[in-house]
C-alpha cells in the first residue's frame, strides 16, 4: 500500500516559500506516528525543508541531480519509480511531499492521509485536486482549535476505489 500524507490548508494549499505556514502540533504527532518505521519519500526541496532525515525512518530524496551529497541516513535517487523500488519491502511507504512529487504519486497511490486545516492562506504550492470519482472518504476525525492548535482541522483518510 502506497500512502500519501499531507497537510492541506483550504484551496489545497501546502505551503509558502518552502514552508509550512501553520503550526498544529496534532499534525505533527500523527505524522510521525504514522511514519515511523516506514520509508519516506519527498523531492529534495521538502527534504531541505526538514533540515535534516527524520529519525525511525528511512528517508529517501528525489532528486534530478545524482551530487547531490546524501545527508546521513537518506538515499538519493532520481524518480519515484526508483524511490518506490528502493521502498518495496515497505508494506506501506509514505509519499511526504512535495507537490510535484504529489501529483505524480496521486495517480497510483492507495491511500490518501490528509490533514485538512480550515483556514485561507497565501501560498505559492498545491496539493493535487482530489477526484471524488476515484477517491472515497473512509475516515474521519475532526478537531476544533485550542490553545495549542490554532486552526480548526480534521485528518481524513481517502481510500482509492475499487
Amino acid at each position: 500500500m502506497i500512502t500519501i500524507i499531507a497537510a492541506i490548508a483550504n484551496d489545497n494549499v501546502l505551503g509558502k516559500d518552502n514552508q509550512l505556514i501553520w503550526h498544529i502540533p496534532a499534525d505533527l504527532k500523527r505524522f510521525k506516528k504514522e511514519t515511523s518505521g516506514h520509508h519516506i519519500i519527498m523531492g529534495r526541496k521538502t527534504f531541505e525543508s526538514l533540515g535534516r532525515a527524520l529519525p525511525n525512518r528511512v528517508n529517501v530524496i528525489i532528486s534530478r541531480n545524482m551530487k547531490y551529497p546524501a545527508p546521513k541516513g537518506c538515499v538519493i535517487v532520481d524518480s519515484l519509480e526508483k524511490a518506490l523500488e528502493i521502498a518495496k519491502n515497505d508494506e506501506n511507504p509514505f509519499i511526504i511531499g512535495g507537490a510535484q512529487i504529489y501529483t505524480e504519486a496521486i495517480k497510483f497511490a492507495d491511500k490518501l492521509d490528509l490533514t485538512h486545516v480550515y483556514h485561507n492562506f497565501e501560498g505559492d504550492v498545491y496539493f493535487p485536486e482530489i477526484d471524488m470519482n476515484i477517491w472515497e472518504e473512509t475516515a474521519r476525525e475532526d478537531f476544533k482549535k485550542d490553545q495549542i492548535n490554532e486552526f480548526d482541522f480534521s485528518f481524513v483518510t481517502y481510500t482509492r476505489k475499487k
